[in-house]
């Protein structure tokens, strides 16, 4: 019997199962395809410091009615899913007012501001650093105007956050990324992020340590799991049963589903998001992780070739890929920098984990002994992956941990 099984082979799981591998605990992380081949595989890139506020919904009713349109880059949504996320679209609309979202915004910063920090821990025993560029990452600005607006916002967190940033005016930009066709009016360099040449091979990385660290992956069906026969918990593997005295959920927007089998029922949400990689023409390079802020796409220069990210779709997680935003996204893109051709076979896409409240689930579960709950990271995975697993490792091994977590506790979202 192993000290904990680890469901879920995402960078939350991954990072978690290191850290109790550290602490002398013999783990099996347990996945249905592998690690890290599905919400993990494709993001921006960026362990975001500079995140410290969680992504709000619109309050303003124009661009409340300017989404309703439904032809966005950054927002796209199924109208027949609808019915069936008001409940968890209300609630997190609720929770976005400036009151609480400022609120929300403080409980949320610990984790951020420890983002970097755990990760070059695991970078660096996994010698992962050529997957690492320290550079930051820039937003774009077509008008003064919104470039103005995150001026005053990145100097808001600067005074209150420490958050590092440098205003660049359009001729600077022009010069650090020489190969941009459209011109923009300036842009903000969030200085203190890191950004990933290969989100997926910075898991792996992360996988080659904890096997190091004597950790065995498996691949299985979390939604087997059940009491052990001799106490604890087993799952059904394709190595046969595997017991462990303990179990983390880190099955990210999938969780909700076996943690509705064991009687909790978390008003987990769902963005989902779409990527696709580019090769370019003529030469054509780009420098930067930069984000097209008004038109709410993002362009990264992976290891792959240039990945174009897309903002949130609001669809049942399930349902077929639809990837509109991002042939909408592409079409301005390629005014943008000189893109090639389609370096991948299809889009892919994700689905990120969300809670209304925009904060994880980190702790124990309430009404079962040896269940602990890590997953609702939204938009932050990659950034938080490392931080999680400290703080829930430390908590399961009686530690007090490093920062303190009772606001991410399951008991908020249960009755």
């Amino acid at each position: 019997m192993a000290d904990v099984i680890v469901l879920g082979g995402g960078i939350i799981g991954v990072s978690t199962a290191i850290h109790l591998a550290q602490r002398g605990r013999s783990v099996v992380l347990v996945d249905r395809r592998g690690p890290g081949q599905e919400t993990s595989f494709g993001n921006a890139g960026l362990i975001q410091r500079e995140g410290v506020v969680p992504y709000g919904f619109p309050q303003q009713l124009t661009l409340l009615l300017r989404y309703a349109l439904n032809n966005r880059i950054d927002a796209h949504y199924h109208i027949k899913n609808l019915p069936g996320q008001v409940a968890f679209l209300a609630r997190y609309w609720w929770n976005s007012n400036a009151k609480r979202h400022q609120m929300i915004a403080k409980l949320y910063a610990p984790l951020i501001e420890h983002s970097i920090s755990e990760h070059s821990a695991l970078i660096e025993a996994a010698d992962a650093q050529h997957l690492i560029r320290k550079t930051g990452w820039m937003q774009s600005f077509r008008t003064q105007a919104a470039m103005d607006e995150e001026v005053r916002e990145a100097e808001r967190l600067q005074r209150e956050s420490g958050i590092a940033f440098h205003a660049i005016g359009g001729d600077d930009l022009a010069r650090m990324e020489p190969n941009l066709t459209q011109r923009f009016v300036g842009a903000v360099r969030w200085a203190d992020p890191w950004s990933v040449l290969d989100p997926y091979a910075l898991t792996q990385a992360y996988v080659a340590l904890l096997q190091k660290l004597g950790g065995r992956v498996v691949i299985g069906d979390a939604m087997t799991l059940a009491a052990g026969p001799k106490g604890g918990w087993q799952v059904t593997t394709e190595e046969g049963p595997v017991e462990g005295q303990d179990v983390v959920v880190a099955l990210g927007p999938w969780s909700d589903k076996l943690t509705s089998k064991l009687g909790y029922w978390f008003p987990l949400g769902v963005k989902r998001g779409y990527h696709m990689h580019y090769s370019t023409k003529s030469g054509a390079t780009l420098n930067n992780w930069l984000l097209d802020t008004e038109r709410g796409y993002f362009l990264a220069p992976m290891s792959r070739g240039i990945r174009l990210t897309t903002g949130a779709e609001f669809a049942s997680r399930d349902a077929p890929k639809t990837p509109v935003q991002l042939e909408r996204a592409e079409k301005v893109a390629r005014t943008v920098l000189r893109l090639g051709k389609r370096l991948d076979a299809e889009p892919w896409m994700g689905a990120r984990p969300c809670t209304p409240d925009m904060m994880p689930i980190i702790g124990a579960a309430p009404r079962h002994e040896g269940i602990w709950f890590a997953f609702g990271h939204a938009h932050h995975g990659l950034t938080l992956g490392p931080v999680t697993g400290r703080v829930i490792a430390e908590a399961m091994a009686g530690e007090k941990p490093f920062i303190d977590i009772s606001a991410y506790r399951p008991e908020r979202f249960l009755a």
